[in-house]
């Protein structure tokens, strides 16, 4: 059956870890920029779906492509390295200097790819500056201020809500990393990692990556957004946010439920020769 149970899933998560673990510095930060470039082209889809229409719910089911894309493709996306590294690190496969070192390398990478994007879409929608014409613009607008001086009106709430949407947010996206373990099939994973990824950008919650394209294009369109508004009130309370999302709810409740039973340390016989090619694609 392509179905595979939990305990069988925890030992792929912990297998994913310790193989990210392996990664290169050039093969993380390459898969790290091409994963943030992707967010970000999935976000711009679903800001022109949400627009066209006048239904933001069409954006959210547009959303998870891009998802899906870097899902099937292996790239690394911190986002779910925040989940299948501790995992692999509970596990006592992999040391934390190693765990932290891919993280920073990632998140780097990530920030480096929506950067490059933010800027390509800048220069597609605007003419390199010249037009402001596009319906797309304001809407980013939009976006961006109630990501950032939105949160700053409420000062200290205003942050621990920012923080609170990051867990809600990592503990949905973390699961559809772990949910496209659950099949072999392409069909399989598509469908496991869209649901959950639908669920978290439907409801508005918080996104390290997404941001890290989001706001500074916000900024470059125009936006009343400083720099130090967007790491402030969002990009640092929202990554600390979906670091725990992942850690306690995706990583730590089921490791602690599946991972340290026999079933799951110990793979079935065939789990090494179908775990390599099958982890391979798995990103994040």
């Amino acid at each position: 059956m392509d179905y595979k149970k939990p305990a069988e899933v925890i030992a792929l998560m912990i297998q994913a870890g310790t193989d990210k673990g392996r990664l290169g510095t050039t093969d993380l930060f390459i898969r790290g920029a091409l994963s943030g470039m992707l967010l970000g082209i999935g976000t711009t889809l679903a800001v022109t779906g949400s627009v066209q229409t006048g239904i933001p719910i069409v954006g959210a089911l547009l959303f998870p492509i891009c998802f899906v894309v870097v899902v099937l493709m292996g790239l690394e996306l911190v986002t779910g390295s925040f989940a299948l590294l501790p995992a692999a690190y509970f596990h006592k496969n992999l040391p934390m200097p190693v765990l932290l070192r891919n993280l920073a390398v990632v998140y780097g990478a990530n920030l480096f790819g929506s950067l490059l994007y933010a800027f390509l879409f800048w220069a597609s929608v605007t003419g390199f500056g010249q037009t402001h014409a596009s319906p797309l613009i304001p809407a980013i607008i939009k976006i961006a201020e109630a990501k950032t001086t939105g949160y700053a009106q409420l000062g200290g709430a205003g942050i621990a809500t920012a923080f609170t949407k990051g867990i809600l947010c990592n503990w949905m996206v973390s699961m559809g990393v772990v949910l496209a373990l659950t099949s072999s099939s392409t069909i399989g994973k598509i469908l496991a990692a869209w649901i959950p990824v639908f669920m978290f950008f439907a409801q508005g919650f918080e996104h390290a990556v997404v941001n890290m394209f989001l706001i500074p294009e916000g900024i470059l369109l125009g936006a009343p957004v400083t720099v130090n508004d967007w790491w402030l009130y969002n990009q640092i309370p929202v990554t600390l946010g979906n670091i725990v999302g992942a850690l306690l709810f995706t990583a730590g409740a089921l490791y602690l439920t599946y991972g340290r039973k026999k079933q799951a340390t110990a793979a079935p016989e065939n789990a090494h020769a179908t775990a390599v090619p099958e982890l391979q694609n798995q990103m994040v």
